[in-house]
């Protein structure tokens, strides 16, 4: 029963959350994706969306999405081994892998639901999984997921969970450590995101591989922040770091640089994914990705392989933004990903940022605890291939007025280019 009682302690927990300056408002646009949307407070300029390539109001794209409606329905009512299978759901399988040079994929209707369906079909209770303290919360549950599905109880009526090793963010002295430790055991399975959701650095997927081979260990890496720009080709991370045969399992999204709607995937080894097939609950029983997704999602791939100029000019944008920002006086977490963390470690003085950019015309979002930790609230910039030069150079002008009101950088800061 929803009682007096329950009521008032959840009131409690939502006063805490607005009083700690932690609580998150849901902001609306009236347009569509795109480097400028709409907003009640007029047009804007979005530095906050996970869109790329700036494909998510691509004409080819939503034309191909209409195509798909009138061809294949608007959905299936179906998981894919009852009814849910259309020949362009295996179709987009093929062709993702052989974009990412993989064995097989697997569609799933989200990464989230690709990572909450891994760990537990491919690892046991015998095995361990060596996960990066930094990953996403998605992988963190699937490693949580696995953890319960594979505990055992003890004859003295305790309960063992199989081993979950958390490894020092990007320290492969630890990583080395956790293996030789771990010998023993039939399976090691190493998790990390391909490149970090808050801070923009990107795995040492190199040296990872090296200690995998060295102590017979698989890699897993979700990549959702690198498919489709990231990289040579824009295969991600695997390419980027120059190991793409050496990762054993890859999960990611359609939902970013991929069109920017929704739908993810896993692609890997053949086994892999076959049994993933058979024992993936979020595949089994979830719907499966809609035909106008998954039409639009082999038309990406298509695009992506003639879409060179999209890639330069995203790591032009990218480099010039890093460049000039850090010049104004910002401190920024540093890389070479089109994700710029902006650190202001306040949790209530990123909110007030986020605010007075808007008013200024610019739509960032402040992130603070429990999205990141605690004393460590920043401003997640995203540079897109659809801003224009002068989108970035009226950015960072904004940024450097609202830093100087509010004290972020010195009121004798260079102004913006």
């Amino acid at each position: 029963m929803y009682s007096k009682e329950v009521k008032e302690y959840l009131q409690g927990q939502l006063r805490s959350i607005k009083e700690s300056g932690l609580y998150k408002e849901e902001r609306v646009i009236c347009s569509p994706q795109g480097p400028r949307i709409k907003v009640k407070e007029g047009e804007v300029l979005n530095l906050c969306a996970n869109n790329y390539l700036g494909l998510a109001d691509d004409p080819e794209l939503i034309a191909v999405a209409k195509k798909a409606l009138d061809e294949r329905g608007h959905g299936l009512s179906s998981v894919r081994f009852i009814c849910g299978t259309q020949d362009i759901h295996k179709e987009l399988e093929r062709r993702i892998s052989e974009f990412l040079r993989t064995e097989d994929t697997i569609l799933y209707s989200s990464c989230a639901a690709a990572n909450e369906g891994l760990f537990e079909v491919l690892l046991g209770h015998e095995d361990v999984l060596i996960s990066d303290q930094l990953n996403h919360a998605t992988i963190i549950d699937g490693v949580r997921l696995w953890g319960m599905v594979h505990k055992k109880k003890l004859g003295s009526g305790s309960i063992e969970f199989p081993e979950n090793r958390v490894m020092k963010h990007s320290d492969m002295a630890d990583l080395e450590k956790h293996l030789k430790e771990t010998q023993d055991r039939r399976f090691r399975m190493i998790a990390t995101d391909g490149v970090f959701s808050m801070d923009g650095d990107v795995a040492r997927l190199k040296e990872i591989c090296d200690l995998a081979e060295r102590y017979n260990a698989l890699v897993m890496v979700d990549d959702s922040h690198a498919t489709g720009f990231f990289g040579p080709g824009g295969r991600g991370t695997p390419e980027y770091c120059g190991v793409e045969e050496r990762v054993d399992v890859i999960t990611s999204t359609l939902g970013k640089a991929l069109g920017g709607a929704t739908g993810g995937f896993t692609s890997g080894r053949k086994e892999m994914i076959e049994l993933l097939r058979q024992r993936s609950r979020p595949y089994l029983f979830s719907n499966t990705v809609s035909p106008s997704i998954v039409a639009t999602g082999i038309k990406v791939l298509e695009i992506i392989g003639r879409a060179s100029d999209l890639r330069k000019r995203l790591e032009e944008n990218t480099a010039y933004f890093r460049r000039e920002i850090t010049k104004l006086g910002f401190v920024i977490k540093p890389g070479s990903h089109p994700i710029v963390p902006i650190m202001l470690y306040d949790a209530k003085k990123a909110a007030r940022m986020a605010e007075k950019l808007l008013a200024e015309g610019i739509y960032v979002i402040a992130f603070s605890y429990p999205v990141v930790p605690r004393d460590q609230a920043r401003i997640r910039v995203q540079i897109s291939a659809a801003h224009s030069k002068k989108d970035v150079a009226f950015a960072l002008q904004k940024f450097g007025k609202v830093g100087r009101e509010l004290g972020v950088i010195a009121q004798g800061s260079r102004e913006a280019p």
